[in-house]
């Protein structure tokens, strides 16, 4: 082909072998490719669905070479992959996006600086490697703020609110004593994401922003579109646009806005992959998040983005089964609604088991829809 794409019939890989992964798989073989998969385990959501499954340390180069070889082209489901990973599989095959976008979004000191680098806006953040500097940060942030670990951190993992300089030390023993992040809190009006993609020429395409409720850290309800004035959709859209060029990416990347109470645009965090947020774009869009990264990282034409009605998104987490096996009959009751899981085994409190997703005439309705499905499994 003459615009050098990967075309169907190929072997796609990924590293990571989560539920995002096994979606990415799902909608490569629509498409035609092979799927193999890599991560430290075995029976994985990812491997369950992929035409090869290998499980071996992220520190194996030997096998990441093998695995290397065997694809033509890789793509990443989790960004906690080790630098050196990443560089023993681009001796053999491009690697999207590259590891200068994973090094950069891996760890959040180095992605807040970065933003803040090249403008764009961000809370007051300070970082810290020792018990002195953290004192330091967070007489520099003011309170109230919050400590997050540097490193491997997500779903509110490695996370500590300080209210009063007498927090610090606590905060600093809970962390384990580790590269810190402080961050000012700010009164929030929303939190809202933006999902895009660019294709290996430069093209761009973006999902509408959709608007994010969490529960205790974690990621609960999902509803498209945001209800946020016009203003701040389209300069979220614009933000995301440009770091996709920044980071000269390929392939899907969330970008996660807090929107203050006053209107202002701050970016939390990127994700250099597909997000929970976008889950519902499987049943709502035109092309779903997971095409579009197959469609990127193969160089295909990135598909159409195009919201075709109002969607919920809301998480099953392992809670849901602890008075034993949901009543699915009774969910999915619901009309338009959908039920995806992820092929877990053992549900844990907290654990992302699987989602529903509510389509309606409204953002509200649809929530409404999703949340009293999600309910009636326990009934």
């Amino acid at each position: 082909m003459s615009t050098g794409a990967i075309p169907p019939g190929s072997t796609l890989g990924v590293l990571g072998s989560g539920q995002l992964g096994r979606m990415f798989a799902i909608a490569a073989r629509e498409m035609g490719y092979r799927v193999h998969t890599f991560s430290p385990d075995g029976d994985s959501p990812t491997g369950q669905v992929a035409d090869v499954e290998i499980a071996a340390a992220w520190h194996d180069l030997d096998a990441l070479r093998a695995f290397a070889q065997q694809v033509s082209v890789v793509t990443l489901e989790f960004e906690n992959v080790p630098l050196s990973a990443i560089e023993a599989i681009e001796a053999f095959v491009p690697v999207r996006p590259n590891g200068q976008a994973l090094h950069t979004t891996q760890q959040r000191v180095r992605e807040k600086t970065f933003l803040a680098e090249h403008g764009f806006p961000t809370v007051p953040f300070a970082g810290a490697t020792t018990l002195d500097e953290l004192w330091a940060a967070v007489a520099s942030i003011g309170t109230p703020a919050v400590v997050k670990t540097a490193a491997f951190g997500y779903d509110g993992k490695g996370q500590h609110k300080v209210t009063t300089p007498a927090d610090v030390a606590f905060v600093w023993d809970a962390v384990g004593h580790q590269e810190v992040i402080v961050e000012k809190l700010v009164d929030l009006q929303a939190e809202i994401s933006v999902v895009a993609a660019r294709g290996v020429h430069g093209e761009q395409v973006e999902y509408v922003p959709f608007e994010n409720r969490h529960s205790n850290h974690i990621l609960d309800v999902t509803t498209a579109p945001a209800m946020v004035h016009p203003w701040v959709a389209k300069r979220a859209v614009e933000i995301a646009r440009g770091l996709l060029d920044q980071l000269r990416y390929i392939g899907v990347l969330c970008v996660e806005f807090f929107v203050t109470t006053d209107g202002e645009l701050l970016v939390n965090e990127l994700a250099p992959r597909p997000h929970n947020s976008g889950h519902l774009t499987i049943d709502a869009c035109v092309t779903s998040q997971f095409e579009q990264q197959v469609r990127a990282v193969c160089g295909l034409p990135l598909g159409s983005t195009e919201l075709l009605r109002p969607a919920a998104m809301a998480n099953l987490l392992g809670d849901v089964w602890t008075k034993g096996e949901p009543n699915w009959a009774a969910a999915l009751r619901t009309p338009d609604l959908k039920l995806h899981l992820y092929g877990k085994a053992h549900p844990r409190p907290g654990r992302k088991m699987g989602h529903l997703t509510a389509l309606g005439d409204s953002p509200a309705e649809a929530r409404e829809r999703a949340v009293a499905a999600r309910d009636a499994l326990l009934s």
